[in-house]
């Protein structure tokens, strides 16, 4: 921690002469040598597949912004939260928030600390003076003094997590014992803030301070700012809802991002849909992206990677959904949101409504993911989707597949269009099948364990004595070298086939393939956990029991 000293000139003038200064029009301190230079941004949103899918593509806009026309708003960075994991989450930010910080400062963007409840901390501060000293714009939009708990676009989404418990993610002993530390401080053990964290730096030549909506769109107004960057906590709650937060800026017309890897949500994991902390956030981020504004990464300003908490240490897996025939588009999404949010960061990519061969989003989903989950039939991909696929799977990364999986990327020998390509030794080379066809539709497949697999891990547990299968039984001997065959598959006269198996691919990477997945396969709890199971043994994650889900 550091302390935040005051400007000496705050200690020997009075505020009332800063503020007059400052009205006169008089500089306080001088921009940063940047000033005027460009911002380069990425943002993320979600469009809709197709009209009325309820499916979503993440898409992404590069742009160029001046900076000074941009400002970024520190939400609620508070020194202390009743929440200890919030507290420590938020001290974890801190640092690379701080840097952001002063990479818009330098470049010529304002900066605006708005820790809410707190500005008669900074009633002395140079920062807090200056913010005093803008003149009150002209006309102001009718709610910007007011928190905005929804926005119309919100009415066409549902909300995705459940925070009326107030969303704290203690353990109960830790969190009583850190109510009994706040209160032996002297602080309200549920409002122990008074301050900004001091892990940031206000400069006083330069910031700005102030919780108040009229107040900062006052200085956005007077500065021409066009462009607003959320960063802080809590980004369902106060990131979202303050005067100045993403909701007002986005209605008012403001060109606004969430910085989605500097916020952090105020969500339980013990409250519906269940899924990790980190998912909580997530999955704001999506609704946020879909319905708010878009959003951009630290990343993007400071170079590297986007910020990651130290406890995130989720495996990310990417969902690619693209066949017509077993809707794997509705049930997988469901799957995922069902069984894989306790341990995975999910994306899923599906193939766009006008034009199927194009998945929106999977080379920057790729990117930094590391396992793959294939339901794709004959599609030949623009080239940079398919070589984004065949760098992630030269990397040594996992991959699953599902159905139509082994044939993905084959579109029966067809030269592709320019611009598009094919895979046609997918199957031999990643799955370590051998697809030549299927049989008839209408037998009903029959599973039983491959005996020498008995024992594999992904097997363990599951009662596949309740596995069948009223997809057509697919004709895939032999398997290539290396392959393990987990499960086989009869039909009456035809001889058995392997219908589930492991592979490492030629450049290490861990495999699993299964012909199951038909459309009726995923009312089967045996299904559903078998392929967490298979996504855990690829992604050499736990397998851990599956509680008991809900009747599909």
């Amino acid at each position: 921690m550091h302390t935040i000293l005051a400007h000496p000139i705050a200690r020997n003038v009075s505020i009332a002469i800063l503020v007059a200064i400052l009205a006169l029009g008089a500089p306080f301190g001088s921009p940063g040598r940047g000033a005027d230079s460009e911002l380069a941004v990425r943002l993320r949103s979600r469009t809709e597949t197709a009209p009325g899918s309820g499916r979503f593509h993440a898409v992404h806009s590069d742009e160029a912004w001046n900076a000074a026309e941009t400002a970024i708003i520190v939400c609620d960075m508070w020194d202390l939260h009743h929440c200890l994991n919030a507290t420590r989450r938020g001290e974890e930010l801190a640092d690379r928030m701080n840097q952001v910080l002063a990479r818009f400062r330098n470049a010529g963007a304002a900066v605006i600390h708005a820790p809410s409840g707190c500005v008669a901390f900074y009633k002395d501060h140079p920062a807090r003076a200056r913010m005093l000293g803008v003149r009150p714009a002209e006309s102001f939009p009718e709610e910007i003094g007011q928190w905005c708990h929804k926005i119309p676009d919100e009415e066409r989404g549902a909300y995705p997590i459940d925070q009326s418990d107030g969303g704290e993610d203690d353990d109960p002993a830790e969190h009583q014992a850190w109510a009994d530390q706040l209160a032996a401080l002297g602080r309200d053990p549920r409002a122990p803030w008074i301050r900004q964290t001091e892990l940031l730096d206000i400069d006083e030549h330069r910031d700005y301070i102030s919780d108040d909506g009229k107040e900062i769109w006052s200085l956005l107004e007077q500065r021409a700012i066009r462009n607003v960057v959320l960063v802080g906590v809590h980004t369902n709650m106060c990131v979202l809802g303050r005067p100045f937060g993403l909701r007002n800026m986005s209605r008012y017309g403001k060109r606004v991002v969430l910085m989605r890897d500097m916020t952090d949500t105020m969500y339980n994991p013990r409250s519906a849909p269940r899924v990790s902390h980190f998912a909580g956030t997530d999955l704001i981020i999506e609704h946020i992206e879909k319905w708010v504004c878009p959003t951009i990464t630290s990343d993007q300003v400071l170079g590297g990677a986007p910020f990651r908490f130290s406890n995130d240490r989720r495996p990310r897996v990417v969902i690619a959904s693209s066949e017509d025939e077993y809707k794997t588009e509705i049930w997988l999404p469901r799957f995922a949101a069902e069984h894989l949010g306790r341990q995975f960061h999910v994306a899923c990519v599906f193939g766009d409504g006008e034009d199927a061969n194009t998945m929106p989003g999977l080379v920057e989903a790729l990117a930094d993911a590391d396992l793959l989950l294939v339901s794709v039939r004959r599609r030949a991909l623009p080239t940079s989707s398919l070589e984004s696929v065949r760098r992630f799977v030269k990397r040594g990364k996992a991959v699953v597949g599902i159905r139509t999986a082994n044939h993905a990327f084959s579109p029966r020998g067809q030269t592709p269009p320019d611009g598009r390509l094919a895979w046609e030794s997918w199957d031999h080379d990643v799955i370590g099948g051998n697809y030549t066809g299927h049989h008839g539709n209408g037998p009903v497949v029959s599973v039983t364990v491959h005996a020498p697999a008995a024992d594999h891990p992904i097997l363990r547990g599951i009662d596949v004595a309740t596995l069948s299968s009223r997809g057509s039984l697919y004709r895939v001997s032999p398997l290539r070298p290396g392959t393990t065959a987990l499960l086989v598959g009869t039909i009456e006269g035809q001889p058995a086939e392997p219908v589930a198996w492991t592979h490492v691919n030629p450049w290490g990477g861990r495999v699993f393939y299964t012909s199951l997945g038909h459309e009726s396969d995923f009312a089967q709890p045996a299904f559903r956990e078998l392929l967490v199971h298979a996504i855990q043994w690829a992604s050499q994650t736990a397998i851990e029991p599956e509680p008991a889900s809900a009747a599909w």
